[in-house]
């Protein structure tokens, strides 16, 4: 146990002494949460709060127009401009200006309710309570567009939202004219509903809760714990510089002179590191309750968590320290731990789902996810953050980030005994 502490000690010693791993270590984590946090608030916030500005153009003034510019509107997630050229909105929005334009073909409520009459009284001619409508008529309708611009910048998820809503808005103007068309073909009185036009199946999301309180996922909630993984993966850069530093500088082999095994000198590199990494998630839970709120983010709900939190974050850290313990027994030289490590660190966060949602990457990229002890670490911090789960539904991430450390953990004894053995 003495051999243990001293080894723990010189490794603070070590840390303590280098200002710039500490700012790394500690204050870069800090902003890189906040930055992407702010970035990214926007599309977790409610759509009340971000209405983006669009151009409108009618050239139908009817009531078709009327009804898909009162849907954009209802739905108050747009800030509509009129404008009187289509093609003035056209070059704005081409060149950047504005995300999207929509313009609206002339006579488009006249031929549509042209179009329905003589498809209604087609109908009720079949049953002779109507003249058969002459074929000339119909051939003298003119199909209508609605012609759509976009921003060539525009992701294409926001493109097929937009396609969609204004789809499905014209569609049910086309029923309720279609049900108006037949009422004043059957009745006079059009006081009289005959038909009922409120939609039938309607549509209701029940979200997780804690007694009478919804669970309901923001940016913050996101992105806590996924950059706080990604800062607790990323000591494997100074843990393996201050290894290969040590094999460098001779202390490594003043250490094997001494009668101290290679796994005490690993435990107390894990002991200090494993502190390092709890620190640096205090940091990140203190400047989601108390930082973000005064910059206009909300607050990380915490309370009853963080027991089940700081676990998570001790098997993640010791995953994490496995790895960079591995990376410093194999590395020879700093040229090859930092750069390696810096990378690899990023290429399991992308595997892993920190910077994007792996339920949306190809299918292999869904597979081989899930050998990122990022995603286990993200899987298990959402379970407490989002899904409210207990402890017993946590062991299997906790359980794999464990054995990922004794795993890479060994591999680095068993390396380091057959490289130096006589």
């Amino acid at each position: 146990m003495h051999k243990l502490w001293a080894s723990t000690y010189k490794e603070f010693l070590l840390l303590s002494r280098d200002i710039g791993g500490l700012a790394i270590l500690f204050v870069m984590p800090l902003v890189l949460v906040i930055t992407i946090t702010l970035i990214q608030d926007s599309t977790f916030r409610s759509i009340n709060d971000n209405k983006i500005p669009i151009l409108w153009v009618d050239y139908d003034k009817g009531e078709v127009s009327k009804n898909i510019y009162d849907g954009l509107a209802e739905s108050q997630s747009f800030n509509i401009i009129d404008k009187e050229s289509g093609s003035e909105a056209k070059e704005l929005v081409f060149k950047g200006k504005y995300q999207l334009a929509i313009v609206i073909p002339a006579n488009l409520s006249s031929e549509l309710e042209k179009k329905v009459n003589l498809n209604v009284e087609g109908l009720l001619s079949k049953f002779g309570l109507e003249e058969e409508t002459p074929p000339s008529q119909k051939s003298d309708l003119e199909r209508k567009e609605v012609i759509l611009y976009f921003d060539p910048a525009t992701q294409m998820a926001f493109k097929n939202s937009i396609k969609n809503g204004i789809d499905k808005m014209i569609f049910k103007i086309e029923t309720q004219t279609i049900y108006k068309a037949f009422q004043s073909q059957i009745t006079d009185d059009e006081a009289e509903a005959i038909f009922d036009t409120e939609s039938f199946i309607t549509f209701k999301e029940i979200t997780p809760s804690i007694g009478e309180n919804e669970i309901i996922p923001n940016s913050v909630q996101h992105n806590v714990p996924a950059w706080t993984l990604f800062a607790i993966f990323f000591i494997i850069v100074p843990l393996s510089i201050n290894m290969v530093k040590e094999k460098s500088q001779g202390t490594f082999v003043r250490l094997r002179t001494n009668p101290v095994s290679y796994l005490t000198v690993l435990g107390g590199k894990t002991a200090i590191y494993l502190a390092v990494c709890l620190i640096q998630f205090g940091l990140m839970l203190g400047i989601g309750v108390y930082l973000f709120p005064i910059l206009g983010l909300p607050s990380l709900e915490v309370s009853g968590k963080i027991p089940q939190l700081f676990l998570v974050a001790i098997f993640a850290g010791l995953a994490a320290i496995g790895l960079g313990l591995l990376l410093g027994t194999i590395a020879r030289t700093q040229e090859q731990s930092a750069p390696f490590g810096a990378t690899f660190v990023v290429i399991l966060a992308a595997l892993g789902g920190v910077w994007v949602p792996v339920f949306i990457m190809p299918k292999f990229m869904q597979t081989l996810s899930n050998l990122s002890p990022m995603n286990w670490g993200l899987n298990a911090f959402y379970d407490v953050f989002l899904r409210d789960v207990g402890l017993m539904d946590l062991v299997p991430e906790l359980t794999l980030l464990f054995l990922f450390f004794i795993t890479t953990t060994a591999i680095s004894i068993v390396y380091n005994e057959r490289k130096n053995a006589v």
